[in-house]
């Protein structure tokens, strides 16, 4: 079972539940990849659809990948 799904099955959607997904923005330069936090997706209460709040707006090169967050990657701060 996917965190997506445990979430919806765990409780309601509420202003604090966790998101389902983390919203990153990547680019890449020659051979690397960098990857920034730009925002997250919630699900909706009905399940057929999701919320999407992006805190950064990417500006030419790169895409936007939405991926279901890890816990050890929770802290932006840590390893990074």
């Amino acid at each position: 079972m996917t965190i997506r799904k445990k979430q919806m099955e765990a409780s309601p959607v509420s202003t604090k539940q966790r998101p389902a997904l983390i919203a990153w923005h990547v680019s890449e330069r020659g051979v690397k990849s960098y990857w920034t936090r730009i925002g997250a997706a919630w699900d909706h209460e009905d399940a057929k659809g999701m919320t999407l709040q992006l805190e950064l707006m990417p500006v030419g090169d790169g895409r936007i990948v939405l991926r279901e967050p890890v816990a050890d990657m929770e802290d932006e701060g840590e390893g990074a």
